[in-house]
């Protein structure tokens, strides 16, 4: 008996061991890829024949998401997206992790994201994956933390970024293209383009053991064209590269006239909408119903906003908690998807802010540099707020698990007063130019014809004086001209004069002074690109003088276009030459005491003003906020890091964001270029906070005679596509060299 009783228990044991042996097995098994194509009831019956061969096979679970019966399902099990776009180009990739692991304390599973093409493609042929533009490692993080992808990689995005994300180098081929159609030198760009693209993405595809569930054809199609054929063509290109099983979708506004020319009819692809924060969701989503395959709908907003952009000019747009929070239960209580846009806006650092247009081109509005959009995570990764709470709040009543604790917020710092000095004014250093930079035409050209696609381009040219007073007329300039004049034969001359202002939204005239010059005078027009249209029919929106200029009634001939090199965040060099030549300029207080005028005021801009900082330990090294008040307009750098434009004399952004990653222990450098009229201080503080509460207080400048006003005649306001809640330092005399270099550029034959 004892015998007996032994063997029973042998057997026992071999038993348990080989339940525990199936149970991990499947774990370290090959997972095998499973059609979205296939029925529900197909699934059923391949998942029970795999369960018939488990005696003498292995079981292995198929790794799928697919849409049936109006669900997503997730490994043959029912799901629900609950996302939120979260864009890996407006932060630092050090940041990746902890805004990942706030996403998922408010509950999302999924995130959402555009791809740049301007981004990882500045110049043609010239490829950049690395640094902010490192998508893959932004994937693969994504996956080792459990959150699924929805990718959207264009090649349009809008995302209130530069060129709605195209390479603005395509504005300079000739003939022109035909963006977002079916034209077939545009469509071979678009080809080369996703044929680098899309095999980086195709082993990160949840099929093949990747987060990435959905991958989206364009972007708002619908509210643009109606091209079928481009569509098309896409889900073609996307198919050949990405297989079939992956899920392709389209977003489109949620009215007939918009699902109609932006989706393609059928179960190729799947047809997803957005709508207006607050609107009644199941007409829309029931609308959607009509433009996909029966059984292949699930209700899926896939833009749902939490908040809304901003323009330079604008009040802040916020939204309220409470609101959309409300908005969101409405969607989330009858089952249906959606993904938050934004959960955390971010930066638009660089010169790669978008813009938007109203009635016409002229009716032009910038974006502000923060991309915070209200977000219930903030531009600077905080979630100790009323909207997050809010959304939080909601999304926990409808999962099934309880939600992750929610982490503290980072650490800000305020560093204090930086004091600045001027170490060049912006004419100083023309003789650091290439001269094999300088393009020479009849007429002007553009910025990107000339290979200037960022920040500002110098055009030069001259003409005779007269006794009157002339009139500069300059019908089309995108986006707003600094005009200087120097009179070569006198003898104090020192650097160009600042005239005035001519703005792609405002007057297009300026009188220029009656000057007694023995030669002809230099004519210095600065042109900044503010950002190009992200959005509408004016996106083909080339920069810089697009027309003739006149003087006096009569064209004037003869130009020289000088590009001043500011590189964008992903441009090499990494440190910009130009700012490195003003870091190595050195001021002394004498020399600064020569420069003033007899107001006592600091003299003409646009110079280059630098300012250091000190981080005495590694531990102080945290998130800060650089404030301009007082200031005019420019840009910042830190660290040769471009932490984007200020304008706090137009408003309402007054701080820019400087994330911890850019800082380091011991000496920070910060230069900026002022356009327009520094804080006679010359001090900037670094501060612990964002505030947006900058420009009501020139609100006077804006209706003051042209001839007086400080600040241009701001643009007005347009319509949004849902309802906004809501200006080496040389001595007291002129440089020889500079003279010399303005006289040769001014006067050099063709």
């Amino acid at each position: 008996m004892a015998r007996r009783s032994r063997t029973k228990t042998t057997l026992f044991f071999l038993l348990i061991s080989l339940i525990a042996f199936l149970a991990f097995v499947p774990v370290f098994a090959p997972l095998p890829s499973f059609s979205s194509h296939h029925s529900l009831s197909h699934r059923h019956r391949h998942r029970h024949q795999h369960r018939k061969v488990v005696t003498s096979t292995v079981a292995v679970k198929p790794r799928s998401f697919e849409i049936d019966d109006d669900k997503f399902w997730k490994d043959g099990e029912p799901f629900r997206i609950i996302g939120g776009d979260l864009h890996y180009f407006r932060v630092l990739p050090q940041a990746f992790f902890y805004l990942f692991i706030f996403s998922k304390a408010l509950g999302l599973n999924t995130i959402q994201t555009y791809v740049p093409w301007n981004l990882h493609e500045p110049q043609p042929g010239k490829l950049v994956f690395e640094g902010i533009a490192d998508l893959v490692s932004f994937l693969k993080l994504c996956h080792k933390l459990d959150m699924l992808v929805m990718l959207r990689p264009g090649p349009y995005i809008c995302g209130e970024w530069d060129l709605g994300g195209f390479p603005a180098w395509l504005l300079a081929i000739e003939p022109p293209l035909k963006l977002r159609s079916s034209d077939s030198a545009y469509l071979r760009l678009v080809d080369n383009w996703w044929g680098i693209l899309l095999p980086k993405v195709t082993p990160l595809l949840y099929n093949n053991g990747g987060p990435i569930i959905m991958v989206q054809i364009e972007n708002e199609f619908g509210s643009y064209g109606d091209d079928k054929a481009y569509l098309h063509h896409l889900v073609e290109l996307a198919r050949g590269h990405l297989g079939d099983d992956i899920i392709l979708y389209t977003t489109d506004g949620g009215e007939r006239e918009n699902l109609e020319k932006g989706t393609i009819r059928g179960d190729a692809v799947f047809s997803t909408v957005d709508f207006t924060t607050g609107s009644d969701p199941w007409p829309i989503f029931k609308l959607q119903k009509e433009f996909n395959a029966p059984g292949k709908s699930p209700p899926l907003s896939s833009e749902f906003y939490t908040g809304w952009l901003t323009h330079w000019g604008e009040k802040n747009a916020k939204t309220d908690a409470d609101f959309t929070a409300s908005a969101l239960e409405q969607i989330l209580s009858r089952n249906g998807s959606v993904v938050l846009y934004m959960v955390h806006g971010g930066t638009n650092f660089g010169f790669y802010n978008g813009a938007n247009t109203g009635v016409n081109e002229s009716d032009y509005k910038p974006d502000i540099t923060s991309y915070d959009y209200d977000a219930p995570i903030s531009e600077s990764g905080d979630v100790k707020n009323a909207k997050f709470n809010a959304l939080r709040r909601v999304i926990g009543l409808h999962t099934t698990a309880s939600l992750p604790s929610v982490p503290s917020d980072n650490g800000k710092m305020g560093y204090g007063p930086i004091q600045l000095q001027k170490t060049a004014f912006l004419f100083d250093l023309l003789d650091n130019i290439n001269p094999a930079d300088v393009v020479e035409s009849e007429n002007p050209l553009s910025m990107e014809s000339v290979g200037q696609m960022f920040g500002f381009l110098l055009y030069i040219s001259e003409y005779t004086p007269k006794d009157d007073k002339s009139v500069l007329l300059i019908p089309e300039v995108h986006d707003r001209a600094q005009v200087f004049t120097l009179c070569h034969s006198k003898e104090n001359s020192r650097r160009p004069t600042h005239v005035g202002s001519i703005d792609r939204w405002s007057s297009k005239t300026l009188g220029l002074p009656n000057a007694k010059c023995a030669s002809n005078i230099s004519l210095f027009i600065l042109v900044e690109n503010q950002g190009h249209v992200n959005y509408g029919p004016y996106i083909f929106d080339k920069k810089g003088i697009l027309s003739s200029v006149f003087l006096d009634g009569r064209i004037l001939h003869g130009w020289k276009m000088i590009p001043i090199p500011f590189h964008n965040l992903n441009e090499a060099p990494k440190i910009n030459a130009i700012i490195q030549v003003a870091l190595s300029r050195s001021i002394t207080v004498s020399t600064q005491t020569e420069l003033k005028d007899k107001s006592g005021n600091v003299s003409e801009v646009p110079a280059f003003f630098t300012g250091h900082f000190f981080i005495e330990n590694a531990d102080q090294i945290q998130d800060t906020f650089i404030s301009f008040s007082g200031w005019g307009k420019g840009i910042a750098v830190v660290n040769d890091f471009n932490i984007g434009r200020y304008w706090p004399s137009y408003g309402p952004q007054c701080n820019l964001y400087v994330p911890a990653p850019i800082l380091r222990h011991g000496e920070n450098v910060l230069v900026i270029l002022e356009l327009d009229f520094p804080n006679p201080e010359l001090v900037i503080h670094s501060v612990g906070h964002q505030d947006f509460t900058c420009g009501s207080r020139i609100a006077a400048a804006f209706i003051a005679p042209a001839a007086f006003a400080i600040i241009a005649t701001p643009p007005t306001n347009i319509a949004l596509k849902a309802t906004a809640g809501f200006t080496a330092i040389s001595d007291g005399n002129c440089k020889i060299h500079l003279c010399e270099k303005i006289k040769k550029l001014s006067h050099s034959k063709k």
